[in-house]
């Protein structure tokens, strides 16, 4: 995610692009003490409503009968979550009975806000555990960090009778989910004329009681014609704030426009070459993507799980396996609809409070969709093992590694707005749109809060950016302007020195940039504040289910 997962946009360094700061403040939601805390009401309301639905007259009668058991699937998928995440919750619904504390409460799967630093927003809770409910509340990262059986990406650590801590397989801990959830893939499977498709289901299904997701991963990469998809099983690690090693369970259902995705299927065979013109010497550069790559668009029709709680992802970039990336690549999924209710709804409010009037004819769809589709794609680029040979990116930098790929994902995704302009891949638009948009968008993402990944990564690239003179602010009227030169420098200096973070695996150097850069400036903090003031939304909540997109239950 981000990832996507959680972007989504599923979009974040240390607090821009949709998925924490070093210290545990939000990143611009916060109120400092001189303002009034919001009221729930307030909160509920950062949220707006979207009908989560798409046309689906084209799919057969086979495919529409799919689609209630895939929503089965996704929701005992959804119940897995909640016992990652916060098991207490039932009871705490149960026992609360004011109307916007109970909606917020549903938002946030528990009573921590996710727009403001996980901070909890109801009387009498304590401060979220860093690892929610996959460790024992006590354990710390020290216990952990020594023994490679308590890491494992599919467990939970639970402690024995002795008070022993020991690792419980989630196909174990969650039996009885995982078991209906892979029921109802098989019975999807069953009905699925494609044969991609299906083996991917059946795949999948099993790999939900056994952990083993990898057989899953790659057919889902080997499907190419299918219409109907689904993204489920413990995916990303976001929530896990005390090793980052841990995945959490989510649910995606989505219909594949076709007509879109014909448009952006060339994309994915460019990357060798732009991964060659990294602006980083050799070392950091000399892993060759994967070309198999698919980059499609699609309508989702349904979210479930980590993908549903708080900020919603509005792109997926997947499998998070680095053998399956290196080995067959990736897929980009752009959540089209999704992504054309956030920029209506959220993104061209601000850009009219926040961005100069003279380059507002600047902020257009088909660029907020190219950034998004091009952070997704450059997900591909870079290194995925340190130079030393040593292990993975993501092993060495723990907990910093999410925020800081989002960040990358970012940065190089204007770096291939860029070059593909230059090279004439990428007509019928131009690089001030793209700018433009994307400094819109990381005032949109960065109010996603401190506990999100992509809000982290969003305020260390705007503090990064103001430092280099990338865009200016006019004091009189607290509105932005895009210095297009010195943008596209900054975009090339900071996409080195994410690059050179990665692949040197430097986790002290990460955290001290984090520390330093995750948190908004107290005059754009201010500034965002304004947009609270103007109740522009911060993100989407759905309206989604069988009765929404017209089926039977």
């Amino acid at each position: 995610m981000r990832r996507w997962a959680r972007w989504a946009w599923i979009v974040g360094l240390s607090g821009a692009f949709g998925c924490r700061d070093a210290d545990g403040r939000a990143a611009a939601s916060a109120s400092d003490s001189s303002a009034a805390a919001p009221s729930l009401a307030d909160k509920v309301a950062q949220y707006t409503p979207v009908r989560l639905t798409a046309d689906l007259s084209r799919l057969s009668d086979h495919e529409r009968r799919m689609i209630p058991s895939l929503l089965a699937a996704a929701m005992a998928i959804d119940t897995v979550y909640r016992l990652q995440y916060y098991p207490a919750l039932d009871s705490l619904l149960a026992a609360t009975s004011d109307a916007d504390a109970r909606r917020f409460i549903q938002i946030n799967y528990g009573p921590w806000d996710r727009l403001d630093g996980n901070r909890p927003f109801l009387a009498g809770v304590g401060p979220r555990p860093p690892g929610a409910a996959l460790y024992p509340p006590d354990v710390t990262k020290a216990q952990l960090e020594g023994d490679s059986a308590l890491l494992g990406a599919y467990t939970v650590v639970r402690r024995d009778s002795a008070g022993a801590l020991v690792a419980v397989p989630y196909h174990r801990a969650f039996e009885t989910q995982m078991r209906e959830a892979a029921k109802h893939l098989r019975e999807a499977a069953s009905l699925a004329e494609d044969p991609g498709l299906r083996r991917y289901l059946e795949l999948r299904a099993r790999a939900l009681e056994t952990d083993d997701y990898q057989p899953s991963d790659l057919a889902w990469l080997d499907m190419k014609r299918n219409r109907l998809d689904v993204v489920i099983g413990p995916i990303e690690t976001y929530i896990d704030e005390l090793t980052g090693r841990k995945t959490a369970a989510e649910a995606y259902i989505l219909l594949k426009d076709q007509e879109w995705s014909a448009r952006l299927a060339r994309y994915a065979s460019l990357l060798p070459a732009l991964q060659r013109g990294l602006p980083v010497p050799e070392a950091y550069k000399r892993e060759r993507p994967g070309t198999d790559s698919d980059l499609n668009a699609y309508d989702a029709l349904y979210y479930a799980g980590d993908a549903n709680a708080g900020s919603k992802t509005i792109a997926i970039n997947l499998p998070n396996d680095e053998e399956v990336q290196l080995r067959k690549g990736t897929r980009r999924l752009q959540l089209k609809n999704v992504m054309q209710a956030k920029f209506d709804k959220i993104l061209v409010p601000i850009a009219e409070e926040l961005i100069a009037p003279d380059q507002r004819a600047h902020i257009k769809f088909d660029a907020f969709f190219a950034n998004v589709m091009f952070h997704e794609v450059a997900h591909g680029l870079g290194i995925k093992r340190t130079i030393d040979g040593k292990g993975t990116v993501r092993d060495a930098l723990k907990e910093q590694a999410g925020a800081l790929e989002e960040g990358k994902a970012d940065i190089l995704g204007l770096y291939m707005v860029t070059r593909l302009l230059a090279q004439h891949e990428l007509t019928g638009t131009v690089l001030e749109d793209h700018y433009v948009t994307f400094l819109a968008s990381i005032f949109r993402s960065v109010r996603f809060g401190a506990a999100e990944a992509h809000g982290r990564a969003n305020a260390a690239q705007l503090s990064y950016f103001e430092e280099h003179g990338a865009f200016a602010r006019d004091s009189a009227t607290g509105r932005y302007r895009v210095d297009f030169p010195r943008m596209r420098t900054a975009v090339d200096s900071l996409g080195a020195l994410i690059l050179r973070y990665q692949g040197d695996g430097d986790y002290a150097g990460v955290s001290r940039f984090m520390a330093q850069r995750g948190t908004p400036s107290p005059v754009v903090t201010a500034d965002l504040r304004r947009l609270d003031g103007k109740k522009i939304p911060v993100d989407v909540i759905f309206e989604q289910g069988a009765d929404v997109l017209g089926l039977e239950r």
